[in-house]
């Protein structure tokens, strides 16, 4: 697999070469319990010394999560959505924080998803929301400082760094899973491909938004296959590595 990487070694050769240096973080959405997948998933993030943003669903969150999560202080907790339920209607894409139903009622769900984290998580619990589907209804954006939330994170380069006062958007930007196939990794050569196509926009963006946007990588612990496991050890291993690399963890990607 080393050979696949190599499209990723030169754009972080470029990032030296010009004394940049390409920030990436880490969300692993839809943890709920413990189980071996996220037990490896947790190793890996110990192994490489890389820290990892986990996205809980608030109404699904177990007890012995938190416990879990007792032994690795590089992991931080952010809310997806509150049941990660679809209420889309049939045809349409899925979502749960949609206009489907009133705000009050999804305001209210938000507020209890997050105090049922705070007393699960503690300090580890982030205010940042990470909607489910990576979808959400727009007239929801401005009520989300107003219920303490400071981040927001969905998929693909954000238009602003700020879409409303007091609240940070920083997406991700690879997702190695094959949905429409199934749950099987799309493979080393299209994972390494999303990655390097977001690198290289931000060498040709500037300090823009999408510039200055840490690249995200997007994973889901609970659908990864040994082939998923071998990509993500390999990635973080050479990228641990390289001077012009820096992962950051969600406390910093945030400001919080």
């Amino acid at each position: 697999m080393t050979g696949d990487f190599a499209p990723l070694v030169d754009v972080l050769g470029r990032y030296q070469d010009t004394g940049q240096i390409a920030t990436l973080w880490w969300r692993d959405d839809d943890a709920a319990a413990p189980s071996p997948a996220l037990d490896c998933l947790l190793a890996l993030s110990a192994r490489h010394d890389v820290p990892l943003a986990l996205a809980v669903v608030p109404v699904k969150a177990e007890d012995g999560l938190g416990k879990a999560l007792e032994s690795a202080p590089a992991v931080a907790v952010l809310q997806h959505g509150y049941a990660h339920q679809n209420y889309a209607a049939t045809g349409e894409k899925k979502i749960e924080l949609g206009p489907q139903r009133p705000a009050q009622v999804i305001v209210g769900e938000l507020a209890t998803g997050s105090l049922r984290l705070e007393a699960l998580f503690g300090r580890r619990a982030l205010p940042v929301l990470v909607p489910p589907w990576n979808r959400l209804a727009p007239f929801l954006l401005p009520v989300l400082p107003e219920l303490g939330y400071r981040g927001l994170s969905q998929f693909g380069p954000r238009a602003r760094v700020t879409p409303v006062q007091q609240l940070r958007q920083v997406n991700c930007h690879v997702d190695p899973i094959d949905w429409r196939a199934g749950t099987g990794f799309i493979g080393p050569q299209k994972a390494v491909a999303a990655l390097v196509a977001h690198l290289a926009l931000r060498l040709q963006a500037g300090d823009g938004a999408a510039g200055s946007e840490p690249t995200g990588l997007m994973t889901h612990h609970a659908v990864h296959d040994e082939a998923m496991r071998r990509f993500l050890d390999g990635l973080l291993s050479l990228t641990r590595g390289h001077k012009a690399v820096r992962w950051l963890a969600a406390r910093e990607v945030f400001g919080l």
